[in-house]
């Protein structure tokens, strides 16, 4: 069986030692493995720690990146490098308990696509554990995908997802919802969690806001890239709904209670507006029903062909 465990590593040049003992324990099994630490930028000397570990032991190998591109880049970059039939992502803090390789192997083997940790027991302060708890629940209620952590670096991959899905910007939060769009299917395991042992968390409160307008995005690129009439037009309707019935009170301040127009222009003004703004979200609707048609009719659909 061929594994592959990609590593994001930014200043942890305390808990790399311990990590690839612990590593190289829990792959013993496997016949063949191997470890991508993908180094983000360290300037701690974790940089050159990584870079004479993987010199001298051939299962370890080692991206390095010019500065600090983020997680999303860092795991996109060692899922390209990636070979395993599995992968397995984990942090470097040893947070991650490499014990949970082999359940998650474990769970992919009995036919799921993707299997994520889920740190039910969590040692973390509350102004992480909060955020967490509620950054998760939209997702969930959001998505349609019933896990319970999706933030959680501990996962297993079939090789087949990671190498169809992109990464960027803070998309690494919803690879199982990614996954889900693309009919992977997506299942998780409880984990354990460990208690930080060095230094402090690279990520700050500011990621769940972040992670929300990534949410935004994906959600929009998944239900509308296709239908895109399907939103603007929802939001046009909405517009003139509420433009017709601004009009609609002005006539009657007109017509029925004899009020000259100019004692209510700037209502006249405020619904022709409204009505205005939205004929010009049917037209953006069908401007991009335009190119997806286009869109649409350029992509190949064909995965293979024989003859």
């Amino acid at each position: 069986m061929n594994v592959s465990v990609v590593i994001p590593a930014f200043n942890e040049i305390e808990s790399l030692p311990n990590l690839v003992r612990e590593l190289e324990k829990g792959l013993s099994s496997y016949s063949t493995w191997e470890v991508i630490f993908v180094d983000d930028g360290s300037s701690d000397g974790s940089t050159e720690w990584m870079t004479d570990y993987c010199r001298n032991n051939q299962n370890f190998k080692l991206v390095q990146f010019y500065r600090n591109y983020g997680k999303a880049a860092a795991l996109s970059e060692g899922f390209k490098v990636a070979s395993g039939e599995y992968i397995i992502t984990m942090d470097a803090d040893l947070q991650d308990d490499p014990a949970e390789i082999v359940n998650l192997i474990s769970k992919l083997e009995e036919g799921w696509d993707l299997v994520s940790g889920w740190k039910k027991t969590r040692h973390d302060p509350l102004n992480k554990t909060l955020p967490s708890k509620i950054f998760n629940f939209v997702t969930r209620l959001m998505t349609g995908v019933k896990i319970h952590d999706f933030n959680c670096g501990l996962k297993g991959y079939k090789q087949a997802v990671v190498k169809s899905i992109d990464i960027y910007g803070g998309r690494h939060r919803y690879i199982p919802a990614l996954a889900g769009q693309r009919k992977f299917k997506v299942t998780e395991i409880v984990v354990n969690h460990r208690a930080r042992q060095f230094g402090e968390t690279k990520y700050g409160g500011s990621r769940m806001f972040h992670g929300f307008f990534d949410l935004i995005t994906i959600l929009f690129l998944n239900r509308y890239t296709q239908q895109p009439l399907h939103l603007f037009g929802t939001i046009g309707i909405g517009f003139l709904n509420f433009g017709f019935f601004v009009e609609c009170g002005v006539l009657y301040y007109k017509y029925a209670l004899n009020e000259p127009f100019s004692k209510h222009m700037a209502l006249l003004m405020f619904g022709i507006m409204l009505i205005v703004v939205g004929i010009n979200f049917f037209s953006i609707g069908l401007l991009g029903e335009l190119m997806a048609r286009f869109t649409q009719g350029q992509e190949n659909r064909v995965r293979h062909f024989i003859s």
